[in-house]
């Protein structure tokens, strides 16, 4: 029951139509329409459930996440086949494209609840979420990335691998920091700059990775989120002489960089260029597909990449079989794995998990009961439990570097004791 993604076209006409329809409400006043109250059942048939996604499959510096419904859509297809959600089918739409706009993250949103009328959102994964407040209103379960301080409190919408953007009162995980002192030798006496995007995700992950860093015995000694959101830069050479200056006038240990692909290809090879020997790392270069070009392999090539999952490389049966499933929905065809796949794939995955625990009688109610208690262990993400993930991460994760044109597990998978977030 899988339909095929929608053309950008059509999807840009339907949004109009929204547009013009935002009176309307999932909760309308008419008996019996699906997602009335009590009993939400919107999206719900005796036989199907339906699930539309969320994802960034264009943006204006041409990163794509547009994998992630490929991972989504992998994981449905598996759960079908296995005789779907307590014996209902998932009728999953694909994935409406935000194109990292916050006006379309939200129209993507309020089409797939009001017209669309979809149970779930699974997944969303954007560097917006301006969807969330609408989402959170209509009780629509919402799956993706925890990136985004969006996914840390309200009650319907979850991180795959819990919160990782915390309000104060939760938790950090310490994957990064922790990693990242292993490959080094230890964190006491080294330095160490972060670097983000001006935009809300790169300002909380300046707060979060500064304090997370400091807290495993770094020198945080420099932490900024000021490299346009909107458009890569052409000469990197400012941010590069404030960084190599940074450490008391000396070149830092290490520069983190909490931003995408293009961003990282420009900064990283301008280090490069300017003599800097010490260690780079990022959280989004982990894809073979990047490696079909000489030019992006070498500017990442010793780069070392946070992960949050098991590396594609393990030997983990739950590896094996999330590589079986990509397969399946690439029809039978083997492709390059990246980590926006494993991100829609476990946003499934989590989605999936909690609604088989609801039981036969799927409602937003029983859902949401069923998530109260819910916990799991072993995942490709480790121990997953919930309502926790709504506040605190699931402290998991691994680093893989960039060696002579293929990636190697620098720090195997392993689970860290979070710290309080101040």
């Amino acid at each position: 029951m899988l339909r095929p993604i929608r053309t950008l076209a059509a999807a840009a006409a339907a949004l109009a139509l929204v547009s013009a329809c935002n009176s309307a409400s999932t909760n309308g006043s008419s008996p019996g329409t699906p997602g009335d109250a009590p009993g939400n059942s919107r999206g719900v048939t005796s036989d199907s459930v339906k699930v539309g996604g969320i994802v960034s499959m264009t943006s204006a510096s041409g990163y794509s996440k547009k994998d992630t419904d490929l991972g989504a859509k992998a994981r449905y297809l598996r759960a079908n086949a296995e005789g779907g959600i307590n014996g209902r089918k998932i009728d999953y739409l694909g994935a409406e494209d935000d194109g990292q706009d916050p006006a379309k993250n939200l129209a993507a949103a309020r089409k797939l609840v009001q017209q669309d009328k979809v149970f779930a959102v699974a997944p969303m994964s954007s560097v917006t979420f301006s969807g969330a407040d609408f989402l959170e209103q209509e009780k629509v379960p919402t799956f993706g990335w925890g990136t985004l301080p969006s996914f840390c409190g309200p009650q319907h919408i979850y991180g795959f691998n819990g919160c990782l953007v915390p309000t104060p009162g939760g938790t950090l995980n310490q994957t990064w920091p922790e990693g990242i002192g292993q490959v080094l030798g230890g964190a006491q006496g080294r330095s160490v700059a972060i670097i983000a995007n001006d935009s809300d995700a790169g300002k909380f992950g300046i707060r979060t990775f500064q304090q997370g860093f400091a807290s495993a015995g770094f020198k945080v000694s420099y932490a900024k989120a000021s490299v346009p959101a909107t458009a890569v830069p052409s000469d990197w050479s400012a941010y590069v002489k404030e960084i190599l200056a940074a450490n008391d006038g000396k070149a830092p240990d290490a520069v983190v960089s909490v931003m995408q692909t293009p961003n990282n290809i420009g900064l990283f090879t301008a280090l490069k260029r300017s003599g800097y020997q010490g260690l780079l790392s990022d959280p989004t270069d982990y894809d073979p597909g990047l490696l079909a070009k000489d030019a992006t392999k070498q500017a990442l090539d010793g780069v070392h990449v946070l992960l949050q999952f098991q590396p594609f490389e393990s030997t983990d049966p739950k590896m094996t079989q999330f590589k079986a499933d990509i397969k399946a929905a690439a029809g039978g065809q083997e492709v390059p794995l990246n980590m926006h796949m494993l991100t829609g794939y476990m946003s499934a995955d989590l989605f999936v998990s909690i609604a088989q625990k609801a039981g036969k009688d799927l409602t937003v109610e029983s859902f949401q009961a069923a998530a109260q208690g819910f916990s799991d262990t072993g995942t490709l993400v480790g121990d997953r439990a919930e309502p926790k993930g709504q506040k605190d991460s699931f402290g998991c994760g691994a680093l893989v570097q960039l060696k002579n044109g293929a990636y190697e597990v620098s720090v195997p998978f392993k689970c860290y004791e979070p710290i309080p977030f101040k």
